[in-house]
C-alpha cells in the first residue's frame, strides 16, 4: 500500500478521534477560501473533514510571500495539532482550498478527553509522534531527493492533488517554483508517450 501524503494515518487509528467529532462536533459548511485558523491568534479547535480539503500556509516576513506547509483531505483531520489542545498562538494559517463540511470541536476539550486515562493519554501521544515522524520525512525528503523526484513521490503518495490543487499551491508546498512544476510535468508527459 502506498503511503498516504498525511503519512501520520497509516500509524494510527483515527476513528475514535473521527466518532468523537462526529458525536461531539459540530456541523459546519465553510467556503472556499474561508479561515479555519488565523495565523497570531490562539488556535482553539479540531475538526473532522467530511467533505473538502484545507491548506496550511505560513508568511515569510523577509520576501513578503506565503507558503504552502501541508494540506488535509476528507478523512481527515484539520487543526494546529497539539496547540489547539492547550490555546496557543497558531503560527499558521489554515483555510478551505475547496468547500468543505466539517465537524469542529474545542481543542480545550479534546484535551480533557486525552488526559482522562492512560490509554486516552498514550493514544494522544501517539498523534503527536505520528505527526512528528510525518514532518520529519518531509524535511528529510526536502534535502535527499531533488525537484523531480519530490514531484513524482508527491503524486505516489497523493494521486489526486493535481486535480484538488492548482499548480501554484503544489509548487509552493514542493519548494519548488511553479515553472519547475510545469517542466516537470511537460516531461513525464513526453516520457510517457514514448514507445
Amino acid at each position: 500500500m502506498d503511503e498516504p501524503l498525511n503519512s501520520y494515518r497509516k500509524e494510527i487509528d483515527l476513528y475514535p478521534l473521527q466518532r468523537y467529532c462526529l458525536s461531539n462536533g459540530k456541523e459546519l459548511s465553510m467556503p472556499r477560501g474561508a479561515t479555519f485558523q488565523q495565523s497570531g491568534a490562539p488556535s482553539r479547535h479540531i475538526a473532522y473533514i467530511e467533505k473538502g480539503c484545507f491548506k496550511y500556509t505560513v508568511h515569510n516576513h523577509a520576501d513578503g510571500k506565503d507558503y504552502i506547509t501541508g494540506f488535509a483531505f476528507e478523512g481527515e483531520f484539520v487543526a494546529d495539532y497539539p496547540n489547539c489542545l492547550y490555546g496557543l498562538t497558531s503560527k499558521v494559517q489554515i483555510e478551505a482550498n475547496t468547500e468543505a463540511k466539517i465537524y469542529i470541536v474545542n481543542g480545550e476539550d479534546m484535551y480533557k478527553v486525552l488526559m482522562a486515562d492512560t490509554t486516552h493519554l498514550l493514544y494522544g501521544l501517539k498523534i503527536i509522534e505520528g505527526l512528528f515522524l510525518q514532518i520529519y520525512s518531509n524535511y528529510i525528503d526536502l534535502y535527499s531527493h531533488d525537484a523531480r523526484e519530490r514531484y513524482k513521490h508527491l503524486l505516489k503518495r497523493c494521486p489526486q492533488i493535481v486535480q484538488q490543487q492548482n499548480l501554484k499551491d503544489i509548487a509552493s508546498y514542493l519548494t519548488l517554483h511553479p515553472n519547475t512544476i510545469s517542466q516537470i510535468r511537460h516531461d513525464i508527459t513526453f516520457e510517457a508517450q514514448q514507445p
